[in-house]
């Protein structure tokens, strides 16, 4: 091995460019490595001298979220505000609007940078392997932890994880449009290339990024990180993310409330200055209403709410790529999933041989079984990894220890392929000649024999019936044969069947009872024949309403897929494409539609989905596709998560109601007391202090209850019921302010002073008090309790209000004290207030209801595009994943 000060020349210098036109043993001795692969003592030390191969590093920067924060237009027009009053001289008003301003930002960068921090969190325990040879060794390695020089396994399916010079293919088809462009799969092979080919021409590398089509093969990591060709495009795309349904629903919000405070401000200043009021006042006065009517704490408390969430769903085994996509996942209500390892244990089980032809024994059939592999006949009983679940099973079951296939050599192999469902292998055994054996789906395998017996199928369907899963053996004998094609595959004697179980889950039907109680309806995709899907879901409870087969769906134009998607259960031998079609045609009937999966032939639907979800043990490319990662491949976990998602979106909810009701009333009030009388009915650093401690006390509503029934069905935005939300309860709010004004000027003959901490009191105690009736439909208290901690803070703030006006400061804010009839007047308002409130929700929500669509309305999202940047989350430390558009639809 080279010496230490030697590394850095090795390390940098072999580029794709370079290693694709050399041979590549000579890239093997540029990278001071060899087929064995290195020792875990240089892999240690290269990773140390290079960092993680990671094309992004997402880490939690508190410097960024600061400046998230001083960017806000609400705090720069904050900032404005206290800028002008200070420049004027007022320097109480000043310094009370930059306190205010230093509370918000610190409150908003606090929450903000938790939320960051749980993203970090959650997205450090999402990890992808890749197999790599240490030592003569297949282990599986994290992929941030390839070095140069690492020897790297491909598969069906593998996402390559560095750039890598081939050392062997067979039949290796990788997918590099994401590089290229191009929508065919690109041919590999180790030979060496022309010098100064083109990325796309470089046919004996494999670039991180692209995915294997099909075949195999072995490379060594030539590249890793933002220097491969993948990190240095996805570096130049930034980190810029497509926004999800719930942030365009906070940016639709926002416009809302922008349009408001608009028009109030502008109305305000106009009459002022028609009234002959002084300019630069009234100018303060008109910013203090279009910051005062915004909600300056709603990222803050999006940020809670999501944050909580995600703790909470990390305790019950759910971690989300990125914090809005909680949201996504309460919005779900239907969910197509596989059924191995999510309604059965997913431990598949070897029962043994059948077999067919005629003087076949049952551990010849298990034999062929275990040639038909593609794992290294020698070392294949002692390690499973890289196989997939049935080949395991098989090498690991007691009869195959009995047996010796390493008797047998491999002369060539067609890999197993979703679109040919078999495995092909052309071996030799000594003294008896060459053998042709395929393994591979039944009724794929009979299709490529001769006659088959009444008696085999019989015995076929017999172990379909039974819920088996079945896998079919068949062989030709072909002397001298030396390489094998596709062509080949013909002519076959069926040699027997082996049979597997996947016994369903013991919880599964609590699980499924949990979805349905979400008003989620499950339909099942799998590979699997239709009669053992349809007897594993008779055996756990689930109603079928009719089964498509692949073939079935072929035949179907788009239009009849929509309306046989929507009835149907159960969707059997389906392949990839099949999946993301019924996946399209369900989105399109009206559904929010996830998907479950785990598979290589999984990544497809899982794109085309409105919510991809996906677990821990998955594929990479699985796991590169979903939204959400399941630590526990377990609907009941599944039906928490959704569950929480409804919950967070409720919480966020009621803050909007809440805001947009008492701020639009209180400013209101303002504009119009502010027309009518000869003082300010409230200076502009009383109007942002009423505006803050009203927020702060909201910053509890994600710690809240929210009731049952709010959880049955998805909720969404719907601007236009925020919009007459607004205009009820606003004018309510209003109606008790001039009734305080009435009673501050008409009872107490109050000076400003007074007028001004009269109306303070009872505008935090009305606006603060009113979350109780907002945040249930039920009778509040009675019916649906608060949290404490909901509870604390809102009487808490009140609490503040009252004694701000008495305390020692009142003055230097602007206030005079009360008399003590005004608290005895305010408690009655108050109760009348929340009274009549109860009433005009119990009317609202029933003008609500009726309504409401009969059918489903909604519009298919747009899935991101960004695919390069979506895939470099796969190769980051940690941090924030894009996710898709959502779709719009009404609450």
């Amino acid at each position: 091995m080279a010496a230490a000060d030697g590394r850095q020349r090795y390390f940098l210098q072999v580029s794709t460019a370079t290693a694709s036109s050399l041979d590549a043993g000579r890239v093997l001795s540029r990278l001071a490595s060899g087929p064995a692969g290195l020792s875990e003592q240089e892999s240690a030390a290269r990773s140390a001298m290079m960092g993680p191969n990671a094309v992004l590093s997402h880490r939690a920067n508190a410097w960024g979220v600061l400046g998230r924060q001083l960017a806000s237009p609400i705090l720069i027009l904050l900032f404005v505000t206290a800028s002008v009053s200070l420049f004027l001289g007022d320097a109480t008003n000043s310094i009370v609007i930059g306190a205010i301003l230093l509370v918000s930002v610190g409150l908003g960068f606090s929450n903000e940078f938790k939320a960051e921090r749980a993203s970090e969190s959650l997205h450090s325990q999402i990890t992808h392997q890749a197999l790599v040879c240490r030592e003569g060794r297949i282990l599986p390695v994290n992929v941030t932890d390839l070095v140069p020089g690492d020897i790297v396994q491909l598969g069906l399916g593998t996402m390559i994880p560095a750039d890598l010079r081939l050392l062997k293919t067979n039949d290796l088809l990788c997918d590099e449009s994401i590089l290229t462009g191009e929508s065919l799969p690109t041919a590999k092979d180790p030979n060496p290339v022309p010098d100064g080919s083109g990325l796309a021409d470089r046919t004996s590398c494999a670039y991180m990024g692209t995915v294997v089509h099909s075949g195999s093969g072995t490379g060594v990591v030539v590249t890793i990180g933002s220097g491969t060709e993948f990190g240095r495009i996805a570096s130049g795309l930034g980190e810029r993310q497509p926004q999800t349904e719930f942030q365009l629903g906070l940016r639709r919000f926002s416009f809302l409330l922008l349009q408001v405070a608009i028009a109030l401000t502008t109305l305000i200043f106009g009459i002022n200055v028609l009234l002959q009021r002084p300019i630069i006042e009234s100018l303060l006065f008109s910013l203090a209403i279009a910051v005062g009517i915004t909600p300056q704490l709603l990222p803050a408390v999006v940020s809670t709410s999501l944050a909580t969430g995600t703790r909470l769903l990390a305790k019950q085994k759910v971690l989300v790529k990125r914090l809005v996509c909680i949201e996504d996942l309460g919005d779900m209500d239907i969910l197509v999933t596989d059924k191995t390892g999510t309604l059965t244990e997913g431990k598949i089980s070897y029962i043994g041989p059948l077999a067919v032809a005629p003087a076949t024994t049952p551990d010849q059939v298990l034999t062929m079984g275990l040639l038909a592999t593609e794992a290294d006949y020698s070392a294949a009983k002692d390690s499973v990894a890289g196989q997939n679940p049935l080949d395991a099973a098989l090498w690991a079951s007691p009869p195959a220890a009995r047996l010796t296939p390493e008797r047998f050599t491999r002369l060539d192999l067609i890999s197993f392929d979703h679109e040919r469902r078999r495995t092909t292998v052309l071996v030799h055994e000594p003294g008896q000649g060459e053998q042709l054996i395929t393994k591979g789906a039944p009724e794929d395998i009979l299709a490529l024999c001769r006659p088959t017996t009444e008696a085999a199928l019989q015995m076929l369907n017999e172990q379909f019936d039974a819920g088996s899963r079945v896998v079919a053996v068949a062989f030709r004998n072909v002397p001298g044969l030396r390489q094998i094609t596709q062509a080949d595959e013909h002519d076959f004697t069926l040699a027997g069947f082996l049979i597997f179980l996947d016994r369903p889950k013991a919880n599964v039907k609590a699980s499924l009872d949990q979805l349905q109680s979400l008003r989620i309806t499950v339909k099942i995709a799998t590979g699997d024949n239709a009669k053992v899907a349809e007897k594993v879901c008779a055996d756990i409870g689930i109603v079928s309403g009719g089964t498509l087969n692949g073939a079935d769906i072929d035949a179907m134009s788009e239009d009849e897929l929509v309306a046989a998607a929507r009835s149907a259960s159960i969707f059997a031998r389906v392949s990839p494409e099949h999946k993301a079609r019924i996946i399209t045609a369900l989105r399109k009937s009206g559904g929010s539609v996830g998907f479950l999966g785990d598979g290589v032939n999984d990544a497809l639907a899982l794109h085309k989905a409105d919510i991809g979800i996906s677990v821990d043990t998955a594929t990479d490319v699985a796991k590169d596709a979903a939204d959400v990662i399941l630590l526990d491949k377990d609907l009941g976990v599944l039906a928490a998560g959704v569950g929480e998602g409804r919950r967070i979106f409720a919480n966020t909810i009621k803050y909007v109601l809440m805001g947009t009701s008492s701020n639009f009333g209180n400013m209101f009030s303002a504009a119009t007391a502010s027309a009518v009388l000869t003082f300010l009915p409230m200076l502009p650093s009383q109007i942002l202090l009423n505006n803050l401690l009203y927020d702060a006390g909201q910053l509890a509503i994600p710690t809240d209850r929210v009731d049952k029934e709010q959880l049955r069905a998805p909720a969404h935005w719907n601007i236009a019921f925020i919009r007459r939300f607004m205009l009820l309860f606003g004018p309510i709010s209003s109606i008790f302010d001039f009734a305080t004004f009435a009673l501050m000027l008409m009872v107490f003959n109050a000076v400003p002073g007074e007028f001004r901490a009269g109306w303070f009191i009872e505008s935090i105690a009305t606006q603060t008090l009113i979350i109780f009736a907002i945040r249930t439909r039920k009778v509040p208290f009675l019916r649906s309790r608060p949290s404490a901690g909901l509870t604390v803070a809102s009487l808490g703030v009140v609490a503040v209000g009252v004694a701000l006006p008495l305390s020692p400061i009142g003055p230097w804010l602007g206030f005079d004290p009360l008399p003590a009839r005004f608290f005895l007047a305010l408690l009655g308002m108050v109760i009348v207030y929340l009274t009549m409130v109860e009433f005009a929700k119990q009317w609202f929500f029933s003008q609500a209801k009726q309504q409401a669509p009969t059918t489903p309305m909604s519009i298919p999202r747009r899935r991101a595009t960004h695919h390069i940047s979506r895939r470099a989350s796969r190769f980051s430390t940690a941090g924030k994943l894009p996710d898709p558009v959502k779709k719009t639809a009404v609450m």
